[in-house]
């Protein structure tokens, strides 16, 4: 315990519908905390270009002709998935390809790409990045940086707020793309 200061989380309740704040309460109780927003990025599904199994949602990913790939147990992409299959009450070993699993969004659209998988969920920014890849959105997700908060009035966490809230550092984000900046710096909630 006390030996990480600052995390980030972009993971998703399908219960409350919110990012962060149940998972916060639930994994450190007791601990004071703030969260502060960092950015917003779209979430959807990698296909193949042209999206020739014509897949648009979480339902179609038990079809017996789709195979996808996943991410690793833990992450928030990979939670975002789990939640919405059991909000749909689709259980993942009836979906063929979800024991295979990646480490990066990369390692996912790139499996898609090479046709290996006719589906994975990731960012939208790697997207662009492949080719012979299509993204279909599915969600807006917030990702945060949570911190205790009887650290947030101390000097290298004053610091991250100041570089978060700072122009130019807006400004090299904006450079890259991709992603909602509006809230960034925001402190979102305390918990």
């Amino acid at each position: 315990m006390g030996k990480i200061q600052v995390a980030t989380a972009h993971l998703w309740d399908g219960d409350s519908d919110q990012y962060n704040i149940p998972f916060v309460r639930r994994l450190i109780p007791g601990i004071p905390t703030v969260i502060i927003h960092l950015a917003c990025r779209m979430q959807g599904f990698y296909v193949a270009k042209g999206n020739p199994k014509k897949i648009k949602g979480f339902e179609d990913l038990k079809r017996p002709d789709i195979t996808m790939v996943n991410r690793e147990k833990g992450c928030g992409t990979r939670i975002l998935l789990d939640e919405h299959l059991r909000l749909l009450n689709i259980n993942g070993s009836d979906i063929k390809g979800y024991t295979k699993e990646h480490f990066s969004h990369l390692e996912i659209a790139s499996t898609v790409a090479r046709g290996e998988a006719d589906v994975g969920l990731g960012n939208e920014k790697t997207s662009l990045q492949v080719n012979n890849v299509d993204f279909i959105p599915v969600q807006k997700e917030r990702y945060e940086l949570v911190m205790k908060k009887e650290d947030i009035n101390k000097a290298p966490f004053n610091s991250i707020l100041e570089i978060l809230r700072s122009n130019q550092f807006k400004s090299e984000l904006l450079g890259i793309g991709g992603y909602d900046l509006t809230e960034m710096g925001n402190i979102i909630a305390e918990l």
